[in-house]
């Protein structure tokens, strides 16, 4: 039978596939906004394990980009020709990464030096998203070793973006008209750590900038001044404390089951510690449960920014960095839902369970369009974490259930 020979050319592939993972991990893909020079060198590396895998088709689909030195984000597209070449299996991973951190925190390895240690592959990106990127290589190689053709064309989409928002990446793509109706859609982005849980539905997803503008001032006269780092923390932690009491709903379809409202990045003020600083920066990362009005959130938030001027003497501006309202999810009974969780069953001998996320996926945009997306894999969860990993045996595993998926 087909199933466990590909399974076992699959396992054959766990120390390929570990190298493929470590060489891309070595590469940063960074973007602009956190002072990175985008994906370009990463999607070179990559184009080159591509090239060794046979594929009937590799194309570059560069996004201009002129806040970059090469002037372009790319996106690459590889195909292998199934029997019908009307209807695609798309399976869609991202190049680019969020930044290290404090690299203090990274105790096992140092973020860009990959460190295979105890089946664990430790290096940012490893999670998020290298090992979904090289079992949906590897999974293709197995087809093409064994001379196998799947029933409908396979597409591996590999884009820019990702973590910024997707402008120049899968949003890209759309605009060039690279999809169909009836395409499937599968973003291994997501999961949990048996590889049971498939996402098909997110949270809606606002980012905020919070600038509080004081009087600088040296720090011995601080009643000639407004500090506005004091006056900033006052209004964070207000607008939290609104933001967590009024939209408290839970909804156990999703996990975490309610919405979460983050404070995050926190901009560097002032150079010394004896300067009061006349400007303060904070950013705040919400996911929101589709049933509240992000407009509506976002006017509780300006008019606490007014309230909070009064008090605090100080100027609070409010700038929106990104927003995305939920789309409608994927239906459960859509061909992509059946087929997936067929192939989990198949390979894993598990019965997978539905549901939704908070975090944002390139997902969201297929379903805008109503194409059917599903979003699987199975990971630790370690992504945007200090010592993130991908486990070996889980890129085989994923590997095997995409060429399941594949053949179906």
């Amino acid at each position: 039978m087909r199933t466990p020979k590909i399974q076992q050319e699959i396992e054959n592939y766990k120390d390929q596939m570990t190298q493929a993972l470590m060489e891309t991990i070595r590469v940063p893909a960074i973007a602009p906004e956190n002072g990175g020079e985008g994906e370009l060198q990463k999607a070179e590396k990559l184009t080159q394990i591509l090239q060794t895998i046979g594929f009937d088709k590799i194309e570059p689909h560069d996004a201009q980009d002129k806040r970059v030195s090469s002037g372009k984000r790319p996106n690459i597209t590889a195909y292998y020709n199934g029997q019908d070449t009307t209807q695609k299996l798309w399976i869609i991973t991202h190049l680019d990464i969020v930044p290290p951190g404090e690299e203090s925190f990274w105790t096992t390895t140092k973020p860009f030096d990959p460190t295979l240690k105890e089946g664990r592959i430790y290096g940012r990106g490893a999670e998020d998203n290298g090992q979904s990127m090289i079992a949906s290589i590897f999974a293709v190689k197995a087809l093409k070793t064994m001379g196998l053709r799947p029933k409908r064309t396979v597409a591996l989409a590999f884009v820019a973006d990702e973590e910024q928002g997707s402008r120049y990446g899968i949003q890209h793509l759309i605009n060039e008209q690279l999809f169909n109706k009836n395409d499937l859609i599968l973003v291994p982005d997501g999961g949990n750590e048996d590889g049971t849980f498939v996402e098909i539905a997110e949270k809606s997803a606002l980012w905020f900038r919070v600038r509080t503008v004081g009087k600088q001032i040296h720090a011995s006269m601080p009643d000639k001044g407004l500090n506005a780092h004091r006056a900033g923390m006052i209004y964070a932690l207000a607008v939290d404390k609104m933001l967590h009491d009024k939209y408290s709903v839970k909804d156990p379809y999703f996990e975490p089951p309610e919405s979460t409202f983050e404070p995050t990045k926190k901009e560097k003020n002032v150079d010394a510690v004896n300067i009061i600083p006349g400007e303060d920066i904070v950013h705040f990362d919400c996911r929101i449960l589709p049933s509240y009005d992000i407009e509506e959130i976002l006017k509780d938030i300006q008019q606490l920014a007014v309230e909070y001027e009064k008090k605090t003497g100080a100027k609070i501006e409010i700038e929106l960095l990104h927003k995305s309202v939920a789309p409608k999810p994927t239906d459960p009974n859509s061909e992509i839902v059946i087929a997936l969780k067929e192939a989990i069953r198949s390979v894993q001998g598990k019965e997978p369970k539905i549901g939704g996320i908070g975090g944002g996926t390139c997902a969201a945009f297929f379903r805008k369009i109503n194409i059917p997306a599903v979003v699987w894999s199975t990971i630790d969860e370690t992504a945007h974490q200090p010592n993130e990993y991908a486990k070996t045996q889980n890129i085989v595993n994923d590997a095997k259930v995409f060429a399941s998926l594949m053949l179906s």
